[in-house]
């Protein structure tokens, strides 16, 4: 085992340290999650429109047009809000103003879309790819003006005013050149030239999205993140900083199907299935270990369940993680990477014959799982069930890796007591 660490720490540790601090990577993450609260509350709307309760969803069914509103201008609006927290975090990230960023790389993103006229209405901007299936183009544009914007400033083109002027009036002007250059170039190549930005790059990454989707899609993130905690990296920062982008495009799709009443779901692994059916109680799916703990032996890992259980219910696992350790632990790190593989083999398996709903909603991470799934699922029962099968998978798993380990403590606490008696 200690070999393994050693393989790990100088295969993954050095590289994906520096990919989780890697710029553009870093500004895609905070972009992304600066738009979360917008999606959660806006994927909240999708229950209410469709409750799982037969006679509330007849109550509620003549007025859905007018409940989706709130969902329609946050989930169906995703891309073009991450396109702005996306610059201006690059743009921060240059020491660059964030604010002129973030408007520089929205209108990048707006500009790669055609105006449509409306007879009646005149001209509207049609709102397919502001969402989800946009991520992508959002991502690209925003990277494409900051760094536009950051070679014309570093070289001094730009308008400088002199002293004295406001910062806001003088951070205008500054922006007034790269913003030229950055709108002239998109509208030659997708108005004048006819180039169709969006399609080109979606096309680039569906081959991405779509082994997203499968079992492979789904292990190598479960193996990678587990990997990485085990050597001592937050695991899920590094690897959604990638892989988010393509979880939020599964999950847009899942949220439309829903939004038009699909019995059928296209996707089973946006992020909300990692969240509920495989990280139960954390990275890991720690919460049946921190059970175990209440039920050892030793004061230590009795007390560190103690201390850990709250937190794990709410899926913060950082306690325990650092705690027991698992982190380095030859004993805790085999059920700790092995078991999430099964249940995420398990839980996939479910919703691929469809015994399962698949997640269309984006439920606020730290809430109990088995709560957390009956909403990501729109109030399916089963997911529920499926959840509390996975906790007793886990704990089978996590078991007798727990009793060596609490047999290794025991001991330590006898020849502690020796020493001290």
């Amino acid at each position: 085992m200690n070999k393994f660490f050693e393989v790990v720490e100088k295969i993954f540790m050095a590289p994906m340290t520096k990919l989780a601090e890697q710029r553009h990577l870093r500004a895609i993450r905070d972009g992304i999650v600066s738009t979360m609260s917008l999606i959660i509350i806006g994927s909240f709307f999708l229950v209410i429109a469709f409750p799982p309760i037969p006679a509330l969803a007849e109550l509620v069914k003549p007025h859905i047009g007018k409940i989706l509103f709130p969902f329609r201008l946050t989930m169906g609006l995703m891309a073009l809000y991450a396109s702005y927290g996306i610059g201006y975090s690059l743009a921060k990230s240059y020491k660059l103003d964030g604010v002129s960023g973030g408007i520089l790389s929205m209108a990048a993103f707006l500009l790669t879309i055609v105006p449509q006229t409306v007879k009646g209405i005149g001209w509207v901007l049609p709102m397919g790819n502001l969402g989800g299936s946009g991520m992508f183009v959002a991502i690209i544009m925003s990277i494409f003006a900051v760094e536009v914007m950051r070679f014309l400033q570093t070289r001094k083109i730009m308008f400088k005013m002199p002293e004295g002027v406001p910062d806001s009036v003088a951070r205008s002007f500054e922006a007034l050149i790269p913003a030229a250059v950055i709108i002239t170039v998109i509208w030659v190549i997708r108005h004048l030239l006819n180039f169709d930005i969006q399609v080109f790059i979606m096309n680039l990454f569906k081959p991405l999205v779509t082994a997203g989707n499968t079992l492979p899609g789904v292990l190598v993130p479960i193996i990678l993140i587990t990997l990485l905690w085990a050597a001592g990296i937050h695991g899920v920062s590094v690897v959604g900083a990638i892989a988010r982008p393509i979880w939020l495009v599964l999950l847009d799709e899942n949220m439309k199907a829903a939004a038009e009443g699909a019995k059928i779901l296209p996707n089973i692994a946006p992020e909300p299935f990692f969240q509920w059916f495989v990280w139960i109680g954390g990275s890991g799916a720690t919460l049946a270990l921190v059970i175990l703990f209440l039920t050892s032996k030793a004061k230590y890992l009795k007390q560190l369940g103690k201390a850990s259980l709250i937190p794990s219910i709410c899926n913060i696992n950082e306690p325990v993680v650092f705690g027991a350790p698992i982190m380095l632990n030859p004993i805790l790190v085999i059920p700790f990477i092995i078991g999430p593989v099964i249940t995420g083999i398990l839980s996939y398996v479910a919703m691929a014959l469809n015994l399962v709903t698949r997640p269309s909603v984006l439920a606020p991470w730290t809430l109990p799982a088995p709560i957390g799934a009956y909403l990501a699922t729109g109030g399916d029962w089963r997911a529920v069930i499926l959840v509390l099968i996975n906790i007793a998978i886990m704990a089978i798993i996590y078991y007798p890796f727990f009793k060596i380990y609490e047999k290794k403590l025991l001991e330590e606490e006898k020849e502690q007591a020796k020493s001290t008696s």
